[in-house]
């Protein structure tokens, strides 16, 4: 009899403790899952950040000269991103790659997918790369080719930690720098050139 009370208490105790540990996980997936309404950047003159985060690097890459802002969003970040521009859906291509930790250097070499952007307010095409990390290795785009952008309309998801690039056309002026916090489709990244 001692041995049955003994084995009810445990697993009333084991029960206690699956369901406080199942509500603190989705609490935990709620807060990483947020998507929270913004209101569309009115300004064509004007690049915004595609995702919230912090810029990891802002540097010229490859020989054409363009250059590449990465963006590290943590898992405290919301992860849905938003089109940094309006114009049209040019191309959509997944590329497979390694899972390296999203704020590392070596994460450029990541399994990511490829947005290009003909904008509306600008010359020359603008690209963005959702990029998987090493935690995050699933990612959600739901726009196609030939698709419309909407400068600060969401068009995918990365899960949990991951990285942002935006690869612009070599006429921008950059308006933030490595270290500083951007917001998806309300911060100023860059400007159109003259």
């Amino acid at each position: 009899m001692c041995g049955i009370g003994a084995y009810a208490a445990w697993g009333s105790r084991g029960g206690c403790v699956i369901a406080v540990l199942g509500a603190a996980s989705a609490v935990c997936c709620a807060y990483f899952f947020r998507d929270p309404e913004r209101l569309a950047p009115a300004d064509e003159t004007k690049i915004y950040s595609p995702g919230d985060g912090r810029v990891l690097s802002v540097v010229r890459e490859g020989g054409t000269g363009a250059c590449v802002l990465r963006i590290f969003l943590s898992i405290f970040d919301v992860h849905v991103q938003r089109f940094p521009c309006s114009g049209t859906v040019s191309r959509v291509e997944y590329k497979e790659g390694s899972f390296a930790l999203a704020m590392r250097p070596e994460a450029s070499r990541n399994e990511r997918n490829v947005v290009s952007i003909l904008p509306h307010g600008g010359a020359g095409e603008l690209v963005v790369e959702q990029i998987a990390g090493f935690i995050a290795r699933r990612i959600q785009c739901w726009t196609r080719e030939g698709g419309r952008a909407v400068a600060g309309e969401r068009y995918g998801l990365i899960h949990f930690g991951s990285q942002v690039a935006v690869r612009f056309p070599a006429d921008v002026r950059l308006l933030v720098k490595p270290g500083d916090r951007v917001i998806g489709g309300i911060t100023p990244i860059a400007q159109w050139g003259e």
